[in-house]
Parts: structure tokens; C-alpha cells; sequence
């Protein structure tokens, strides 16, 4: 019983971390909509070059935490997703005009979704985390990251290492979140939240499902 009862805790309290950071998460999108193109690129440039040296370190930590893979694997894709696709998306413009089509008289105009709930997996966390917060920023939205729960030690590195640099470029507080108290219950509250707009899941197939419903 007493077991049943702390585990009914510990759901409660994920919902209730899900719900306030989603809400969080919600006024920095706002105030995230409102930047220019340079200075979001100022942003995804600062944590790229925060990310990239830590490519190791995450690596390590990762292995450590989870018992997956291999460290000298996990650091290429940590240097994949903090430099390779960080060097495909950084000319992409996401702010005001981005496309026009003369001959059909269309003009394409970036306008951001809000907020963004990113699921992110044990077999990839760090690499998985890094392409989900610049994809994130780069296109004005701010992201609210629930853990694998075999993995939040590492993937809550990577948020605070993306996280401080992302504010000394000039990133509103509450543009990156992470969620610490992790369970089902909390996940599928973010998930459901009013605040949020764009679901990024990757994971098995149970939680995929999850998010398409």
C-alpha cells in the first residue's frame, strides 16, 4: 500500500511539474516570437558552440546513466546533431518573409507554432535533445523536454549547458525547460497540455501512439 501510495505521489507530482512548466514555457513563447532573425540566430549559435565541446562529456554520461551504446558512437552523434545540423539550419530564415512565389502572387511568412513537448528516448538522449532544442529555438518556440526516466541525469545536462547559453545570447527565461520528476502520467499531461502546440516524440512505439492521439 504504502508503495501505491508513493507512486501516486511521485505521478501527481510530474503532472504538476508538466503543467507548470508548460505554462512557463508558454509566456517565453511569446516573448520568443518577437525576436529578430538575428538575434535567434545569435541564440542558436550560442548553444551550438555550447553543446559542441561537450560532445564527450555528454557522451560519457549518457553510457554511464543508461548502459547504451558506445561512448566514441554517442560522441559522433552528439558532434552530428550540435554541428551538422546545427550548419543546415543555421541560413534557414524563420522570421517575417521567408519565401515568395511572383508568377502565384504567394508570399510565405514564418510565424512560430508556441510551445514545443520534446520526448526524448535512453537510447539517444544527449544527441536526441541537442536537434530538438536548436530546432526548437531556431524556429521560435520554446520547448519543454520530458526525460526518458532512465536518462534524466544526462539529457538534464545537455538542457543546462543549451539553457545558459541560450540566456547570455539573449533568450527569454523559460525558453528551455526540462522536466525532473518524470512518469507516464507526467509525460501524457505535457503532452495534453492546452499550452502545448507541436509534439517532437521519439521513443517505442506505446509512447509514438501516445503522442498521435
Amino acid at each position: 500500500m504504502a508503495q501505491t501510495t508513493a507512486q501516486t505521489d511521485r505521478d501527481l507530482a510530474s503532472i504538476h511539474e508538466a503543467r507548470t512548466l508548460a505554462r512557463r514555457a508558454k509566456e517565453a513563447a511569446s516573448l520568443l516570437a518577437e525576436l529578430s532573425q538575428e538575434q535567434i540566430d545569435a541564440i542558436v549559435d550560442a548553444m551550438a558552440q555550447a553543446a559542441t565541446p561537450e560532445a564527450e562529456s555528454f557522451a560519457r554520461l549518457a553510457h554511464e546513466e543508461t548502459g547504451y551504446g558506445v561512448v566514441a558512437d554517442k560522441i559522433q552523434k552528439n558532434l552530428f546533431a550540435s554541428d551538422k545540423v546545427y550548419r543546415f539550419i543555421r541560413p534557414m530564415k524563420t522570421v517575417g518573409v521567408v519565401r515568395r512565389i511572383e508568377d502565384r502572387k504567394v508570399i510565405e511568412i514564418a510565424e512560430p507554432f508556441g510551445v514545443v513537448a520534446a520526448i526524448v528516448p535512453s537510447t539517444n538522449p544527449t544527441s536526441t535533445a541537442i536537434y530538438k532544442i536548436l530546432i526548437s529555438l531556431k524556429a521560435r518556440c520554446s520547448i519543454v523536454i520530458s526525460p526518458h526516466p532512465a536518462a534524466v541525469r544526462c539529457i538534464s545536462r545537455v538542457a543546462e549547458v543549451m539553457h545558459d547559453a541560450a540566456r547570455r545570447a539573449g533568450a527569454p527565461d523559460g525558453a528551455i525547460n526540462w522536466m525532473s520528476t518524470v512518469t507516464i502520467e507526467g509525460t501524457q499531461e505535457l503532452m495534453k497540455a492546452r499550452e502545448t502546440a507541436v509534439i517532437l516524440a521519439t521513443g517505442g512505439m506505446g509512447l509514438v501512439r501516445a503522442a498521435y492521439s
